[in-house]
């Protein structure tokens, strides 16, 4: 089911307002109580994993939040709700995907952020919300798109946080 939602536009000044992005995102997704599914796109160094690394610490997590790229998925599923990073970008072929019994991973109340969501089409589910992030300047913006209703919920509850809690 797709949403046909205005998108968020949020220009993120530096490292620590794109952490608290992945901040909001994760008292958004608690306060919801439900499963998400967020894919983030973005060229290299545009902050994906550094939104991912607020995320996870929005959660409760205290120690290090490292890229994936070559395990493909950090588990955190003593957060409360288990949380799974992918970055697929080192994929080879979506259906690599199938063997590592990705579809496990989309079951019960979790939160799954995506990196690199192309490399894995015709696999991976669809996102309740899509981040999109680009070099702004000396910043970065972020682009919010919601694509289910729960998207839809996600991103009005970003959208009331209040533009402050995004500066460095």
């Amino acid at each position: 089911m797709n949403v046909t939602a205005q998108e968020l536009s949020l220009f993120l000044e530096d490292e620590v307002a794109t952490e608290n992005l992945g901040r909001g995102l994760a008292t958004v997704v608690v306060q919801a109580g439900q499963r998400a599914t967020v894919f983030l796109e973005g060229n290299l160094g545009t902050g994906k994993t550094t939104l991912s690394r607020g995320v996870m610490r929005g959660l409760g997590h205290e120690g290090a939040v490292k890229s994936p790229t070559y395990t493909i998925v950090e588990p955190y599923e003593h957060l409360s709700p288990p949380a799974y990073h992918f970055d697929l970008y080192r994929l080879g072929d979506p259906e690599e995907l199938e063997y590592m019994g990705i579809r496990d991973y989309f079951q019960g109340q979790c939160l799954c952020l995506i990196e690199w969501p192309e490399r894995g089409q015709g696999i991976l589910p669809e996102p309740d919300l899509w981040i999109r992030l680009s070099v702004n300047g000396d910043g970065r913006r972020a682009l919010v798109s919601a694509v289910t209703v729960v998207g839809a919920g996600l991103q009005a509850s970003l959208a009331a946080i209040p533009l402050s809690s995004y500066r460095g």
